[in-house]
Protein backbone atom coordinates (compact mmCIF):
# COMPACT_ATOMS: atom_id res chain seq x y z
CA UNK A 1 0.00 0.00 0.00
CA UNK A 2 1.81 3.16 -1.15
CA UNK A 3 1.71 6.33 0.93
CA UNK A 4 -1.27 8.51 0.16
CA UNK A 5 -4.55 10.07 1.26
CA UNK A 6 -8.20 9.06 1.16
CA UNK A 7 -11.59 10.21 2.40
CA UNK A 8 -12.41 8.17 5.53
CA UNK A 9 -15.97 7.67 6.68
CA UNK A 10 -19.50 7.12 5.41
CA UNK A 11 -20.35 9.31 2.42
CA UNK A 12 -23.48 7.34 1.42
CA UNK A 13 -25.65 7.92 4.48
CA UNK A 14 -25.93 4.18 5.15
CA UNK A 15 -24.05 4.25 8.44
CA UNK A 16 -25.57 3.98 11.90
CA UNK A 17 -25.19 7.12 14.00
CA UNK A 18 -24.15 5.14 17.07
CA UNK A 19 -21.25 3.61 15.13
CA UNK A 20 -19.63 7.00 14.52
CA UNK A 21 -18.90 6.68 10.79
CA UNK A 22 -18.97 10.48 10.32
CA UNK A 23 -17.78 13.08 9.63
CA UNK A 24 -16.05 12.12 6.40
CA UNK A 25 -12.50 13.42 6.69
CA UNK A 26 -9.28 13.36 4.70
CA UNK A 27 -6.61 11.06 6.12
CA UNK A 28 -3.03 10.50 4.96
CA UNK A 29 -1.00 7.36 5.67
CA UNK A 30 2.56 6.22 5.19
CA UNK A 31 3.17 3.18 3.00
CA UNK A 32 2.51 -0.16 4.67
CA UNK A 33 2.05 -3.78 3.72
CA UNK A 34 -1.16 -5.62 4.54
CA UNK A 35 -2.14 -9.26 4.23
CA UNK A 36 -4.00 -10.07 1.04
CA UNK A 37 -6.40 -12.22 3.08
CA UNK A 38 -7.57 -12.79 6.60
CA UNK A 39 -5.32 -15.14 8.57
CA UNK A 40 -6.28 -18.73 7.79
CA UNK A 41 -6.73 -21.78 9.98
CA UNK A 42 -3.55 -23.24 8.49
CA UNK A 43 -1.54 -20.13 9.38
CA UNK A 44 -2.96 -19.95 12.90
CA UNK A 45 -2.23 -23.66 13.40
CA UNK A 46 1.45 -23.04 12.59
CA UNK A 47 1.51 -20.27 15.18
CA UNK A 48 -0.03 -22.53 17.84
CA UNK A 49 2.29 -25.44 16.97
CA UNK A 50 5.29 -23.15 17.29
CA UNK A 51 4.28 -21.43 20.52
CA UNK A 52 1.79 -23.66 22.35
CA UNK A 53 -0.53 -20.68 22.56
CA UNK A 54 -3.95 -21.23 24.17
CA UNK A 55 -6.70 -18.90 22.92
CA UNK A 56 -9.19 -16.96 25.02
CA UNK A 57 -12.03 -19.30 24.03
CA UNK A 58 -9.98 -22.35 24.98
CA UNK A 59 -9.13 -20.82 28.35
CA UNK A 60 -12.78 -19.99 28.95
CA UNK A 61 -13.92 -23.40 27.73
CA UNK A 62 -16.67 -22.03 25.48
CA UNK A 63 -17.48 -19.64 22.65
CA UNK A 64 -20.43 -18.30 20.67
CA UNK A 65 -21.58 -20.31 17.62
CA UNK A 66 -24.29 -19.29 15.17
CA UNK A 67 -27.28 -21.59 15.71
CA UNK A 68 -27.25 -23.18 12.23
CA UNK A 69 -23.57 -24.10 12.61
CA UNK A 70 -23.65 -25.81 16.01
CA UNK A 71 -22.06 -29.26 15.85
CA UNK A 72 -21.69 -30.63 19.35
CA UNK A 73 -23.29 -33.02 21.86
CA UNK A 74 -26.43 -31.60 23.44
CA UNK A 75 -24.73 -31.54 26.83
CA UNK A 76 -22.28 -28.92 25.54
CA UNK A 77 -24.99 -26.40 24.65
CA UNK A 78 -25.11 -23.69 27.29
CA UNK A 79 -28.03 -21.91 25.63
CA UNK A 80 -28.70 -18.78 23.57
CA UNK A 81 -26.83 -15.56 24.19
CA UNK A 82 -29.03 -12.94 25.86
CA UNK A 83 -30.41 -10.45 23.34
CA UNK A 84 -29.11 -12.39 20.31
CA UNK A 85 -30.78 -15.83 20.45
CA UNK A 86 -29.23 -16.87 17.12
CA UNK A 87 -25.91 -17.07 18.97
CA UNK A 88 -25.49 -20.19 21.09
CA UNK A 89 -22.99 -20.56 23.88
CA UNK A 90 -21.19 -23.83 23.17
CA UNK A 91 -18.76 -25.52 25.54
CA UNK A 92 -15.65 -26.67 23.73
CA UNK A 93 -16.13 -24.39 20.73
CA UNK A 94 -12.83 -22.83 19.66
CA UNK A 95 -10.70 -22.18 16.59
CA UNK A 96 -9.98 -25.94 16.47
CA UNK A 97 -13.66 -26.85 16.80
CA UNK A 98 -15.60 -23.96 15.22
CA UNK A 99 -19.03 -25.59 15.60
CA UNK A 100 -18.34 -27.34 18.89
CA UNK A 101 -16.58 -30.53 19.97
CA UNK A 102 -17.97 -32.64 17.11
CA UNK A 103 -16.61 -30.27 14.47
CA UNK A 104 -13.08 -30.20 13.08
CA UNK A 105 -10.97 -28.15 10.69
CA UNK A 106 -11.16 -30.83 7.99
CA UNK A 107 -11.50 -28.99 4.68
CA UNK A 108 -11.16 -25.59 6.38
CA UNK A 109 -7.40 -24.99 6.14
CA UNK A 110 -7.88 -22.01 3.81
CA UNK A 111 -10.90 -20.61 5.64
CA UNK A 112 -10.32 -17.68 8.02
CA UNK A 113 -9.56 -18.61 11.60
CA UNK A 114 -12.48 -17.73 13.90
CA UNK A 115 -13.18 -17.85 17.63
CA UNK A 116 -10.13 -15.64 18.15
CA UNK A 117 -10.20 -12.65 20.46
CA UNK A 118 -8.36 -9.36 20.02
CA UNK A 119 -5.82 -10.65 22.53
CA UNK A 120 -5.33 -13.79 20.41
CA UNK A 121 -4.81 -11.68 17.29
CA UNK A 122 -2.20 -9.57 19.10
CA UNK A 123 -0.35 -12.73 20.18
CA UNK A 124 -0.30 -14.02 16.60
CA UNK A 125 1.02 -10.67 15.38
CA UNK A 126 3.87 -10.76 17.91
CA UNK A 127 4.87 -14.22 16.63
CA UNK A 128 4.61 -13.18 12.97
CA UNK A 129 6.50 -9.90 13.42
CA UNK A 130 3.43 -7.96 12.32
CA UNK A 131 0.67 -5.94 13.98
CA UNK A 132 -3.05 -5.31 13.63
CA UNK A 133 -4.06 -2.54 11.21
CA UNK A 134 -5.38 0.75 12.44
CA UNK A 135 -8.93 1.55 11.37
CA UNK A 136 -7.59 4.05 8.87
CA UNK A 137 -5.19 1.54 7.34
CA UNK A 138 -7.90 -1.09 7.14
CA UNK A 139 -10.38 1.26 5.46
CA UNK A 140 -7.89 2.62 2.93
CA UNK A 141 -6.91 -0.93 1.96
CA UNK A 142 -10.53 -2.08 1.73
CA UNK A 143 -11.54 0.82 -0.50
CA UNK A 144 -9.06 -0.23 -3.17
CA UNK A 145 -8.64 3.38 -4.27
CA UNK A 146 -12.38 3.98 -4.71
CA UNK A 147 -13.05 6.91 -2.37
CA UNK A 148 -16.71 7.29 -1.46
CA UNK A 149 -17.69 3.83 -2.72
CA UNK A 150 -19.85 1.67 -0.50
CA UNK A 151 -18.04 -1.60 -1.22
CA UNK A 152 -14.50 -2.63 -2.20
CA UNK A 153 -15.64 -3.10 -5.82
CA UNK A 154 -17.71 0.10 -6.04
CA UNK A 155 -21.42 0.72 -5.47
CA UNK A 156 -22.96 -2.21 -7.34
CA UNK A 157 -24.98 -4.45 -5.00
CA UNK A 158 -23.41 -7.59 -3.61
CA UNK A 159 -25.79 -9.63 -5.74
CA UNK A 160 -24.92 -7.87 -8.97
CA UNK A 161 -27.04 -7.47 -12.08
CA UNK A 162 -25.03 -10.25 -13.73
CA UNK A 163 -26.03 -12.67 -10.97
CA UNK A 164 -22.51 -12.75 -9.50
CA UNK A 165 -22.14 -12.64 -5.74
CA UNK A 166 -19.32 -10.37 -4.64
CA UNK A 167 -19.03 -11.19 -0.95
CA UNK A 168 -20.03 -13.85 1.56
CA UNK A 169 -23.07 -12.44 3.35
CA UNK A 170 -26.47 -13.78 4.40
CA UNK A 171 -29.09 -14.61 1.80
CA UNK A 172 -32.63 -15.48 2.80
CA UNK A 173 -34.54 -14.64 5.95
CA UNK A 174 -32.33 -13.88 8.92
CA UNK A 175 -31.76 -15.74 11.20
CA UNK A 176 -33.89 -18.76 10.38
CA UNK A 177 -33.11 -19.60 6.78
CA UNK A 178 -30.06 -19.05 4.61
CA UNK A 179 -30.52 -19.98 0.96
CA UNK A 180 -26.71 -20.08 0.58
CA UNK A 181 -27.04 -18.79 -2.98
CA UNK A 182 -23.40 -17.74 -2.82
CA UNK A 183 -22.41 -21.27 -1.84
CA UNK A 184 -21.75 -20.78 1.87
CA UNK A 185 -23.72 -20.81 5.11
CA UNK A 186 -20.67 -20.10 7.27
CA UNK A 187 -17.17 -19.00 6.31
CA UNK A 188 -15.81 -19.28 2.77
CA UNK A 189 -12.18 -19.85 1.74
CA UNK A 190 -10.23 -16.60 2.03
CA UNK A 191 -9.61 -16.37 -1.72
CA UNK A 192 -13.25 -16.70 -2.75
CA UNK A 193 -14.94 -14.01 -4.91
CA UNK A 194 -12.73 -11.38 -6.54
CA UNK A 195 -10.06 -9.19 -4.89
CA UNK A 196 -10.32 -5.41 -4.90
CA UNK A 197 -8.07 -3.15 -6.98
CA UNK A 198 -5.34 -3.32 -4.35
CA UNK A 199 -5.38 -7.12 -4.40
CA UNK A 200 -7.15 -7.70 -1.07
CA UNK A 201 -9.67 -10.51 -0.79
CA UNK A 202 -12.93 -10.32 1.18
CA UNK A 203 -12.47 -7.25 3.30
CA UNK A 204 -16.26 -7.18 3.57
CA UNK A 205 -18.35 -10.21 4.44
CA UNK A 206 -16.99 -13.61 5.51
CA UNK A 207 -15.54 -12.57 8.91
CA UNK A 208 -15.27 -9.43 10.97
CA UNK A 209 -11.65 -8.30 11.30
CA UNK A 210 -10.09 -6.97 14.49
CA UNK A 211 -8.27 -3.63 14.29
CA UNK A 212 -5.74 -2.19 16.71
CA UNK A 213 -7.85 0.82 17.74
CA UNK A 214 -9.91 1.19 20.84
CA UNK A 215 -13.50 2.06 19.89
CA UNK A 216 -14.77 5.62 20.31
CA UNK A 217 -17.98 6.65 18.56
CA UNK A 218 -16.74 10.26 18.50
CA UNK A 219 -13.24 9.45 17.24
CA UNK A 220 -13.66 10.95 13.76
CA UNK A 221 -14.30 14.42 15.17
CA UNK A 222 -10.84 14.45 16.74
CA UNK A 223 -8.81 12.37 14.25
CA UNK A 224 -5.41 13.73 13.30
CA UNK A 225 -4.94 14.33 9.58
CA UNK A 226 -2.04 11.88 9.40
CA UNK A 227 -2.18 8.27 10.62
CA UNK A 228 -5.07 8.67 13.09
CA UNK A 229 -5.47 6.11 15.86
CA UNK A 230 -8.28 5.36 18.27
CA UNK A 231 -7.79 5.50 22.04
CA UNK A 232 -5.12 3.11 23.33
CA UNK A 233 -7.19 2.29 26.38
CA UNK A 234 -10.87 1.58 25.78
CA UNK A 235 -13.32 -1.06 27.01
CA UNK A 236 -13.93 -2.23 23.44
CA UNK A 237 -11.84 -2.73 20.28
CA UNK A 238 -12.84 -1.99 16.71
CA UNK A 239 -14.04 -4.65 14.27
CA UNK A 240 -14.37 -3.99 10.55
CA UNK A 241 -15.93 -5.48 7.43
CA UNK A 242 -19.01 -7.44 8.48
CA UNK A 243 -19.38 -11.21 8.18
CA UNK A 244 -21.30 -14.10 6.64
CA UNK A 245 -24.19 -13.12 8.93
CA UNK A 246 -24.65 -9.59 7.58
CA UNK A 247 -28.06 -8.86 6.02
CA UNK A 248 -29.97 -5.57 5.55
CA UNK A 249 -32.56 -6.68 8.10
CA UNK A 250 -29.96 -7.34 10.79
CA UNK A 251 -26.49 -5.93 10.16
CA UNK A 252 -25.91 -3.38 7.42
CA UNK A 253 -22.18 -3.26 8.17
CA UNK A 254 -20.71 -5.09 5.17
CA UNK A 255 -19.40 -1.75 3.83
CA UNK A 256 -16.00 -0.06 3.59
CA UNK A 257 -16.83 2.56 6.21
CA UNK A 258 -18.82 0.39 8.64
CA UNK A 259 -17.60 0.05 12.22
CA UNK A 260 -18.42 -2.32 15.03
CA UNK A 261 -16.82 -3.24 18.34
CA UNK A 262 -16.46 -5.88 21.02
CA UNK A 263 -14.48 -6.43 24.19
CA UNK A 264 -10.89 -7.58 23.54
CA UNK A 265 -11.40 -10.92 25.31
CA UNK A 266 -14.50 -11.82 23.26
CA UNK A 267 -14.43 -14.64 20.71
CA UNK A 268 -17.13 -15.68 18.27
CA UNK A 269 -17.61 -17.78 15.18
CA UNK A 270 -17.62 -14.88 12.71
CA UNK A 271 -14.56 -12.81 13.65
CA UNK A 272 -10.93 -13.09 12.55
CA UNK A 273 -8.17 -10.68 11.53
CA UNK A 274 -5.46 -9.74 9.05
CA UNK A 275 -2.10 -8.15 9.78
CA UNK A 276 0.09 -5.28 8.58
CA UNK A 277 3.81 -4.43 8.66
CA UNK A 278 5.29 -3.18 11.92
CA UNK A 279 6.93 -0.17 10.28
CA UNK A 280 6.24 1.94 7.17
CA UNK A 281 7.61 0.36 3.98
CA UNK A 282 9.21 2.02 0.97
CA UNK A 283 7.50 -0.06 -1.69
CA UNK A 284 4.02 -1.16 -0.69
CA UNK A 285 1.98 -4.04 -2.05
CA UNK A 286 -0.48 -6.55 -0.63
CA UNK A 287 1.34 -9.45 0.97
CA UNK A 288 0.58 -12.36 3.25
CA UNK A 289 2.29 -12.95 6.54
CA UNK A 290 3.16 -16.37 7.86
Amino acid sequence: MPAGSFAMGDSTGDGLEADGERPVHEVSLDAFSIDATAVTNAQFARFVADTGYVTSAEQLGASAVFHLLVDTPTADIAGPVSGTPWWIGVRGASWRHPGGRASTLHGLAEHPVVHVSWHDAIAYCAWAGRRLPSEAEWERASRGGLDGACFPWGDEPIDGSDGTWRANVWQGTFPAHNTARDGWIGTAPVRSYAPNRFGLWQTVGNVWEWCADGFDAAAYATHTAHDPRGPETAPERVLRGGSYLCHPSYCNRYRNSARSRNTPDSAMGNAGFRTVSLDPVEDGGPGQAG
